[in-house]
């Protein structure tokens, strides 16, 4: 299988880089070979590499920035995925591409499935909720894969913030009553690579199992680290950011399971891999 993998070095592209190397050749593009923001740069790299599928790792992920930076977060998340999804239907290819929790607004009690209504918050929701439209009015055949709070032990998240800051503060101050599930890029890249060779596509949720707050994933966070410092916790109301969060972030993944016989691990199985990886 040839595959185009764009986002190559961001934290979930860099381990797709490695789960789907058995499946076939690889054009793997970080953002110095590929300008997100140049129409004619994504379609002639993706005629050049000739894909069967497509990869989309590629994505602005700074929530708070693009409250100011809209125009940015639009043509990353929603543009230029939908370019790709135009160029995978012109070469006959799968699309696969990743989107966020944060397109509902988290007032549901329970979990979201994949036919709840969206309604994001923050304008990274609303840039990767119109991504996920653009990519199926192409008349591509996609994947589209919404997972939340995504992590690693490489580039900018919320697990290395928490390991640096734990060394530079007496003690941290995080939200307690916003919940999800953690799920690291390593999961993530190796359920990729286990889908695309036997996906027809569609949406479904992927992450985790299980849930926790902010509060509750920093502690396990420090404890796997074997750090002491304190973790206050606190309401999302007293540590305001630029771009609002949903309450509920818990997707229900249970189509994924039904559909493929897939399911991600618990969190902390995950937060114990990515602490040993990190070393």
């Amino acid at each position: 299988m040839r595959i185009l993998l764009t986002g190559a070095n961001g934290q979930v592209g860099w381990e797709l880089r490695k789960t789907l190397a058995p499946l076939g050749s690889i054009t793997a593009l970080g953002r110095a070979e590929l300008d997100l923001l140049d129409e004619a740069s994504i379609r002639e790299a993706v005629r050049a590499a000739k894909p069967e599928a497509i990869v989309n790792a590629a994505a602005y992920t700074a929530v708070d920035k693009a409250e100011s930076e809209r125009d940015a977060a639009f043509a990353v998340n929603a543009t230029a995925p939908g370019i790709l999804a135009e160029e995978a239907k012109r070469a006959g290819g799968l699309l696969v591409h990743y989107s966020t929790d944060y397109v509902f607004d988290g007032t549901k009690t329970g979990p979201y499935v994949e036919d709840d209504t969206p309604n994001p918050v923050n304008v990274y929701g609303a840039s990767k909720l119109a991504g996920e439209r653009a990519v199926a009015a192409s008349g591509c055949r996609y994947l589209i894969l919404r997972t939340s709070w995504v992590y690693g032990p490489r580039g900018s998240n919320f697990f290395l913030t928490m390991r640096r800051l734990a060394r530079e503060r007496r003690e941290l101050r995080v939200v307690d009553d916003q919940v999800g599930a953690p799920t690291s890029s390593l999961a993530i890249a190796r359920a990729t690579a286990r889908l695309l060779p036997q996906t027809t596509g569609g949406l479904y949720h992927m992450c985790a199992a299980g849930e926790t707050s902010w509060c509750g994933f920093a502690r396990a966070i420090l404890a796997r680290a074997g750090m002491a410092t304190p973790v206050v916790a606190i309401r999302t109301e007293d540590y305001p950011t630029p771009a609002r969060r949903p309450r509920n972030s818990r997707l229900d993944c249970s189509r994924l399971r039904a559909d493929f016989g897939i399911s991600l691990a618990p969190w902390e199985e995950q937060l114990s891999e990515v602490t040993l990886a990190a070393r």
